[in-house]
């Protein structure tokens, strides 16, 4: 695979298919308060403006995955596509496909998780191809992972399906979720930039896979990945997913600090993503899904608050020896309700949990390239 490719323990054979699984100043007044902002500007902080020159590509001129190609599968409104994310204090700059391939080029970079990680990796791709659509892309994969190469710049995007970032093992008494081991850190460390993710299976309970059709639109739950946890020598048949969410974190940031150079290697953690399935969450308790939501909430906060897993992982990398930046998407994805695909993917069911591509995934991507280049 080339210099693109550093993975030497996987071999590369397929292409992977994750189906389960998205101020004004002038003179010495402006130096002041350039200073100024770059001490108090969180750019996680703000709100959604209109903005017509959105989005930033056309989408039909990328081939994305029909579990978030919004516009192929039917979506008539657009508003949703004509938002821009605010800071209060500052502007969030807009991306530039171009310069993100010389800066890092010769460069990984890796999204790790579950098919949240997915949906933010097939978002950066498009952004890429719109800016150098003449650009010769490497397709590679495996059953874990998937790897787009831009030749010429030599910029390798990959994704590595992992949904719990802790390990899953197949045993003689069924699948264990080991909450104190990570074996495929050893793929993972030599990266140029990590952005890891995870949360949306560690919820999900016992019951076997349902799917149930309301309104002419068939709604999935999904069964958990594992029959036991393990901590240590004990094993269990399930405890309190927080608590295991929790300790699966601290595997990962022991990891991270004991075996990631961050002198070579920049690590980031991808914040909660929100789900819209409730209305009662944003006030509108008659509302049972986001089927017909085609705006965004106004202001700068939600009205249910943040989920306790963001407040759990803030918790846990505030632990860490090693600085991880966490890009923290929670609260200005809460107030996208209007982004996900609903009804209009290739998959025909209901998901408020990923989202349009293009899309809300094109503003974390504006941040994490914010991110990795400050």
């Amino acid at each position: 695979m080339g210099r693109g490719m550093r993975i030497t323990a996987v071999t590369i054979f397929g292409v992977i298919c994750i189906s389960q699984w998205l101020c004004l100043a002038n003179g010495a007044e402006l130096v002041q308060h350039n200073a100024t902002q770059k001490l108090s500007c969180n750019v996680y902080e703000g709100s959604w403006v209109f903005d017509d020159s959105y989005p930033l590509y056309n989408s039909s001129k990328c081939h994305i995955r029909k579990e978030f190609d919004c516009l192929k599968y039917g979506r008539p409104d657009k508003q949703y596509l004509k938002y821009r994310w605010q800071p209060h204090n500052c502007n969030l700059p807009r991306f530039d496909g171009k310069s993100f391939l010389k800066k890092f080029k010769g460069k990984q970079i890796m999204f790790v998780g579950d098919s949240i990680s997915l949906n933010q990796w097939q978002s950066l791709i498009c952004m890429l191809h719109s800016a150098v659509p003449q650009s010769i892309i490497l397709k590679n994969g495996s059953k874990s992972i998937t790897n787009y190469t831009f030749q010429g710049y030599g910029v390798s995007v990959l994704v590595f399906h992992s949904m719990y970032l802790v390990d899953i093992v197949k045993e003689k008494i069924g699948r264990i979720l080991k909450l104190d081991s990570i074996k495929n850190g050893a793929m993972w460390k030599n990266i140029d930039i990590l952005v890891f993710n995870t949360w949306l299976w560690w919820y999900r309970r016992r019951h076997v896979r349902n799917s149930f059709k309301l309104s002419n639109v068939v709604h999935t739950q999904f069964k958990q990945r594992f029959d036991y946890i393990q901590i240590g020598d004990k094993i269990v048949k399930d405890m309190d997913r927080i608590e295991a969410f929790k300790m699966g974190l601290t595997t990962w940031t022991n990891w991270v600090d004991t075996e990631v150079d961050l002198r070579k290697t920049k690590v980031l953690f991808q914040g909660i993503n929100p789900q819209h399935y409730s209305g009662k969450d944003w006030n509108e308790p008659e509302v049972t899904n986001c089927a017909n939501e085609t705006q965004p909430i106004k202001g700068s906060t939600y009205p249910n608050g943040l989920p306790l897993a963001l407040h759990v992982l803030q918790e846990v990398l505030n632990k860490m020896t090693k600085p991880v930046h966490l890009l923290n998407i929670t609260t200005l994805s809460q107030l996208r309700k209007d982004a996900h695909p609903s009804s209009y993917n290739g998959v025909k069911r209901m998901d408020c949990t990923h989202w349009c591509v293009a899309g809300l995934m094109d503003t974390w991507n504006e941040l994490l390239y914010k991110a990795v280049t400050s």
